[in-house]
């Protein structure tokens, strides 16, 4: 027998006998990037997840991560895998609607609670397919600060949120809807506009434009953190929670300030605002998908949480903008 019909068989037999079980294991693993995390949101031991990991890896003769301290990384064989996971997964999900009796009626009202200006294409489509699927489910949504999104949820007031949580409440569970990355833009009325080549050191003595949650303990504290460590000695001359009004105030010219990338990206390319240094932008904030773990749910909630998991294990966070 030669190697290549041993091979062949392998692969075969490989295709047979996969679990889908330690798939769906990697795939959470991998969007998590931490064994821990994903041993919380699977609800499993991560003694469990990480033997999971381990067999997948022997069933495939390949190293699936890298590891660096608590974290991982997906090694070239683990994007590999993860994408085709995900494609798996996403193929699955829909056998759910496929097989609901034609009879079924899913009716209801949803309130979800929101920071403004989510930008996803992602979740527009998802919006939109939802509805098509369930015509007969109401909608509600506020558009609030992060802070009154996550206390509201607390309370039970609300279905769902979708909203910055710096600090991850017990109550609550989340699971990442974008990872945005911030950085500094200023306006075609301000001084550094249109400026190339220009280093960290010119912006340090600017004035801000800033969120509400800029400060420390905030949401966005990050921010406030990487301006003092940098030794920015402007003022903040104005504020709002708003995203769009921190937007317009920085097209005004009242100060830099530090927004979206991909928010702004239009504004750029029309010279309404201009990108400043660093290159490699200020920080990283994740968006995410929150709700009350403690809460009883209705079946029309039941099946929106149902179906935004499925689309959010189906699609990588990378293509989610």
């Amino acid at each position: 027998m030669n190697a290549g019909y041993r091979h062949a068989e392998a692969r075969r037999f490989l295709n047979d006998r996969l679990d889908w079980n330690l798939l769906r294991t990697f795939l959470v693993i991998g969007q998590e990037g931490s064994i821990s995390r994903a041993a919380a949101r699977l609800h499993l031991s991560q003694p469990a997840v990480s033997q999971a990991l381990k067999r997948l890896e022997e069933q495939l003769e390949s190293a699936l991560v890298i590891r660096s301290g608590p974290r991982i990384a997906l090694s070239k064989a683990g994007e590999e895998v993860m994408q085709i996971a995900a494609e798996l997964y996403g193929t699955v999900s829909r056998l759910g609607p496929a097989l609901d009796a034609p009879e079924e009626t899913v009716a209801g009202k949803i309130r979800i609670l929101m920071i403004s200006r989510i930008e996803s294409r992602f979740y527009d489509d998802f919006l939109a397919n939802f509805h098509v699927d369930y015509p007969r489910v109401e909608f509600e949504f506020d558009v609030l600060r992060s802070s009154d999104v996550v206390s509201a949820l607390l309370q039970k007031t609300a279905s769902f949120g979708l909203s910055l949580c710096r600090t991850p409440q017990p109550r609550l569970e989340q699971r990442v809807l974008l990872k945005q990355r911030y950085a500094f833009f200023c306006g075609k009325r301000h001084a550094l506009f249109g400026r190339k080549h220009l280093k960290l050191a010119d912006l340090k003595s600017e004035n801000f434009v800033s969120f509400t949650s800029d400060q420390i303990g905030g949401n966005l504290s990050p921010l406030t953190i990487f301006r003092d460590q940098q030794g920015f000695t402007g003022r903040i001359v104005a504020s709002s929670s708003s995203l769009d009004e921190i937007r317009r105030l920085v097209a005004a010219g009242y100060g830099i300030g530090c927004l979206p990338e991909h928010i702004v990206t239009k504004d750029v390319q029309a010279g309404e605002v201009w990108r400043l240094p660093p290159a490699e932008g200020v920080i990283d904030v994740d968006v995410y998908l929150l709700w009350n773990r403690d809460q009883k749910r209705t079946h029309a909630e039941a099946v929106f949480l149902e179906r935004f998991e499925q689309a959010l294990l189906a699609t990588d966070v990378r293509n989610r903008f």
